[in-house]
Order: C-alpha cells, then structure tokens, then sequence
C-alpha cells in the first residue's frame, strides 16, 4: 500500500519547497513527487509539522566506543582524551559494548539516520550492524606508527559486506602501509586530519606528538612531506573518495592544496559537537565555504559527545543557510561514500527514508535548540 506524505517544507534538489506530497511504496521507493496547494484537502495524505527531508547519512561515526558514554571528561584536550580512552576501555565487559552500540544504533534509526560510515577496530559489533536497519559502510583504521602489516585489517574487512581498510590519520601512521592503503581499491577512505596544533607541529619537528614520539623512540617516516596536507596530497590517488574528518586546525592553504589535488572533491566532515567536547574547538565552516568545500556531518562517538544527534550537530554549525546545512547531513555524506543513486535525496526511484525535522523556526529559517528529527519512513 502506498503512502503520501507532507511537510510544510520538503527537500527537494537541495532547495526547501512547499506544497510537496512524496508518495512512496511499501518498500519504502519514492513513487511520485506532486505539487498540491491544497494539502490539507487531499484526502489520505499524512502530514507531519516541519521539514521532510531524506534519510541522514553520519559521515563519521564510532558506534564501537558507545559504551564510553561520560567516561571522558570534557575539556582534556586531543592528548588527554587520547589517554583517557587507554585508560577507560578496559573497565567494561562485552556485553556492555554491545548492548551500548545497540542503543546507540536505535536511537540513529529513530532520528532518521539512513547510512552511517563508521570508524572500527575490530569486528566486535560487525553482527550487529549487519543486521541493523540503517547502511553501514565500517572502515577499519590502521595506525600505529611500528605496525607497518596491513593484511590483518585486509582480511578483516574481507569478511564484511562494505568494509574497507583506512589510514587513522596523517600521524600516526607509516609511510609504507598508510601508501599500501591508499593507493589501492576505489572505496572512500576516512582520515582524522587537523584536528589539533601538534599535527601541525609535528611536520616542524616540534609539539607534544614530537616530544612523545621522540621520548619513545618512534620514528616518523613521513615529515619531508612538511606538511599533513601536502602528505595526504602525495600519496592519495586524485580520483579516490576521501573524507577529512574535523580539520578543526587547517588553514586556507592546507585547504586549497587539498582541493587543487582531488579530481573527485575531498569531503570534510565536521563534527563539531565532537571538537567542543574534546577542546572547546570549533570547524572552520566558514572557511571551507568561502572555498567551495564539499562539507557532511559526523557525529563522532558517545566518548566524546552528549549524543549521536545529526540535528545537534547542524545546530551547532551557527549561521549556514538552512537548506545548505541539510544538504551536508544528506546528499553530501550519501555522495562521500557514492551511494547518492540510491539515497541521501527526495527523488523518484530512491529509496533513502524519510524524515521530518520538528521545531524548526520558520521565520528566520534555522534550527533552534528544540528541532528534532524522527524517522517517518
């Protein structure tokens, strides 16, 4: 049986429209879209206060670190919080992770979540996510700056439907596997970059990463490159999808050194909730605007935020036009990963869910601290 469904404003080719109805069948396809100025006199049509959009695509996800959930405190900085998770990851069993990841899988479900890409170490919660409702695409991270084998996580991803190998970061990993990685396959590739002044630093031979580094006789094989940009740059193939999550330190020139290289646009992923937690830093949103960035949303993990909210995150982006800060939770993360010929937009022959964000204020156009999104296909 068919459904028709209305919204004061529904996203349609990234621009807000009114008098919408998207019809769509039992599986969830998108039959029709119609015009009507008169919603409220057709019958059968439910209509929900608010913003129809597309299922949300979370660019950059931990669902495996859910269980740390308050463990960290605010506020500790990169380093700290890197600590703070060695030290805290030990004090739960399984079946705590688990149960943990499972509840943080329903409650993106129910927000809207239609697709995740989802930063792993192992396979702990692979069954479980195989079995979720919501797209996973996990990316297991290498890093580690002796641990120059890349097969293990080859192997493991193997295993899986949509899994892939990806380099953790431009520091933390050495020349030859994070090379290995990069410069084979077409799957998107995920890496933490920028998001403290010690990266930076680091390619300067300075910095607390330098000074640890040193102290435990880790070499870093990498740091003629001079910069973090100019390494992701020379290593990475220009067609190959990659996303760039936080670049909360980047500068205008690491930004355009990145998007003069890329024939397919690198994505950057803001998670800003994920950088107040952490170091009260905040995405350089305005920045990668003014330079034509391709920009999605992530989330991060419950160790370092309140909440898996993808509206909580757009919130937290200030002044961005609406229709533009809707687009970085759909379309863009769908086409980050290139699945965006199957979701992340209100078209005919998608299937990509449907959702309605509640709350919205409709005469400045803006979220405000009582939106909500709920799924409604």
């Amino acid at each position: 049986m068919k459904r028709r469904i209305a919204s004061h404003f529904a996203l349609i080719d990234g621009r807000l429209e009114r008098d919408r109805i998207v019809e769509v069948d039992e599986r969830g396809t998108i039959t029709a879209i119609e015009h009507c100025t008169a919603i409220d006199s057709r019958a059968g049509v439910e209509f929900y206060p608010g913003i129809l959009i597309p299922g949300m695509v979370n660019a950059h996800a931990h669902l495996e670190l859910a269980y740390l959930r308050g463990a960290i405190a605010e506020e500790t900085g990169f380093a700290g919080f890197a600590r703070a998770i060695g030290q805290v990851r030990g004090n739960y069993t399984t079946e705590e992770r688990v149960r943990a990841a499972r509840v943080a899988d329903a409650m993106m479900w129910q927000e809207g979540v239609q697709a995740v890409a989802d930063i792993a170490n192992d396979d702990l919660i692979m069954e479980l996510k195989e079995q979720s409702a919501i797209e996973y695409h996990t990316l297991f991270e290498h890093f580690g700056l002796r641990n120059n084998d890349t097969t293990p996580l080859e192997a493991l991803a193997a295993r899986y439907n949509n899994a892939t190998v990806t380099p953790h970061s431009t520091y933390s990993v050495a020349e030859a596997p994070f090379r290995a990685i990069v410069e084979r396959g077409t799957t998107p590739l995920s890496v933490h970059f920028l998001e403290s002044d010690d990266e930076h630093a680091l390619y300067g031979h300075a910095g607390s990463l330098w000074t640890w580094y040193e102290r435990m006789g880790w070499e870093c094989d990498f740091l003629h490159y001079d910069t973090a940009a100019k390494r992701i740059t020379a290593c990475v193939p220009p067609e190959r999808r990659l996303m760039l999550v936080h670049a909360t330190r980047a500068t205008a020139t690491d930004v355009a050194t990145i998007n003069d290289h890329f024939t397919t646009p690198a994505t950057w992923v803001l998670c800003p909730e994920s950088n107040r937690y952490i170091s009260r830093l905040e995405p350089p949103v305005e920045m990668l605007r003014a330079a034509g960035c391709a920009i999605a949303i992530g989330t991060d993990s419950l160790a370092s935020a309140h909440h898996m909210s993808m509206v909580e995150n757009m919130r937290m982006l200030g002044a961005v036009p609406l229709e533009e800060l809707l687009s970085y939770a759909t379309i863009n993360g769908a086409r980050a990963l290139g699945i965006d010929d199957r979701i992340g937009s209100i078209e005919v022959g998608k299937r990509p869910g449907l959702a309605v964000i509640e709350g919205v204020d409709f005469e400045a156009m803006r979220l405000t601290d009582e939106s909500r999104a709920r799924r409604i296909v």
